[in-house]
């Protein structure tokens, strides 16, 4: 048995002023289709999985199912909102990795198989790429960052600082050496007893609370490097301790407790960001992915803009988490460069920028 597989189109991106992508995220457990007209979103749908509330935590065999469930529909809907026949599409963009490599394997196969059947040209996406890259959809409120800047990745399975000094060329300067800082920000929230996803529960009742009520240790990690595993360790010694003596502790001082966990997750941030400004002399700063929603990290920011003279781009939240207007972005910069994928092309679960 043998397939027959007609040559893909390449078109010339110079002659191309109308580029329509159609992209698509499905890295973890968020399926998510985009199309985007000359670097502008004209649709971003995403379908969250409910289903992994119940497990505190995601399941890659669950995440990989409803991943097949959700991708047509998803894919469907993106087009109808962008108002445009699948015909206009110039190319196909996909999330090659890094993430879980059954979630992965959906999209890759599909993208794969959408642009084999339209005959389009294929546009693979590192994922922690398109988080930074988000910064560049066309919009005419937000201004774009200027080379070279420093970008701060965030995220429940990453934390990195890179040094961005073009599309295309970045260089990660530190990243975590254990836990990334929405995970320290999720483990904290259980054993608080707070549900799935408890990051943005964090969130929300620190804003009501005194970040100065309970001080925790900062790692002491050389370099730009990361670490939040000695961090959780001792949040959790500290509420087994409390609760011993005072079974209520965590019902009566949650708003502080957040607010305490939050401010020590964010002086570790932001303390490491300050000193790879001083070591790269740049001092324009842009953040990314689902922990750059966080209203604390956002004022912090903010501030040391305002302290320190820094220029600073932060994401609209609907650019923050998993979505596929970021992998669009990535994939039009790409088209505008001639940068295709061939069909042979797979995921990687690990995928550095």
């Amino acid at each position: 048995m043998f397939y027959l597989c007609l040559p893909i189109s390449i078109p010339n991106p110079v002659e191309n002023e109308n580029i329509y992508i159609l992209a698509i995220e499905s890295s973890c457990d968020d399926t998510s289709a985009a199309v985007l007209h000359n670097g502008k979103v004209l649709s971003n749908v995403v379908s969250t999985q409910k289903i992994h509330e119940e497990y505190g935590g995601v399941v890659p065999e669950l995440a990989s199912r409803a991943h097949q469930q959700n991708i047509v529909p998803v894919v469907h809907q993106a087009l109808v909102r962008a108002n445009i026949d699948k015909k206009l599409v110039s190319a196909i963009a996909f999330t090659r990795g890094p993430g879980l490599m059954g979630s992965l394997l959906v999209g890759t196969s599909f993208a794969k198989s959408l642009a084999l059947g339209l005959n389009l040209p294929l546009i693979e996406v590192n994922h922690m790429q398109a988080h930074i890259l988000a910064h560049f959809i066309v919009d005419e409120n937000d201004p774009v960052p200027e080379f070279p800047f420093l970008a701060m990745t965030i995220s429940g399975g990453h934390t990195q600082i890179v040094l961005v000094r073009d599309y295309f060329d970045m260089e990660i300067l530190g990243e975590t050496l254990d836990d990334a800082v929405g995970e320290a920000f999720d483990k904290s929230a259980k054993l608080l007893g707070l549900p799935y996803p408890g990051g943005p529960l964090v969130d929300k009742y620190a804003q009501l609370g005194n970040p100065l009520s309970f001080p925790f240790p900062e790692p002491r990690v050389d370099g730009l490097n990361f670490s939040f595993s000695g961090l959780k360790t001792s949040i959790l010694y500290f509420i087994q301790r409390e609760t011993k003596t005072d079974p209520n502790f965590i019902k009566d001082h949650l708003n502080d407790i957040c607010a305490s966990i939050q401010y020590s997750i964010i002086r570790i941030l932001m303390r490491k960001l300050e000193k790879a400004v001083e070591q790269t002399n740049i001092t324009r700063i842009a953040i990314g992915g689902g922990v750059s929603a966080n209203s604390g990290i956002r004022k912090a920011l903010k501030r040391m803009e305002e302290e320190k003279a820094w220029r600073t781009h932060i994401p609209k939240f609907e650019y923050c988490t998993d979505n596929a207007a970021m992998i669009g972005i990535v994939g039009h910069l790409k088209y505008t460069q001639g940068n295709f994928a061939d069909q042979d092309i797979s995921a990687k679960a690990r995928y550095s920028i």
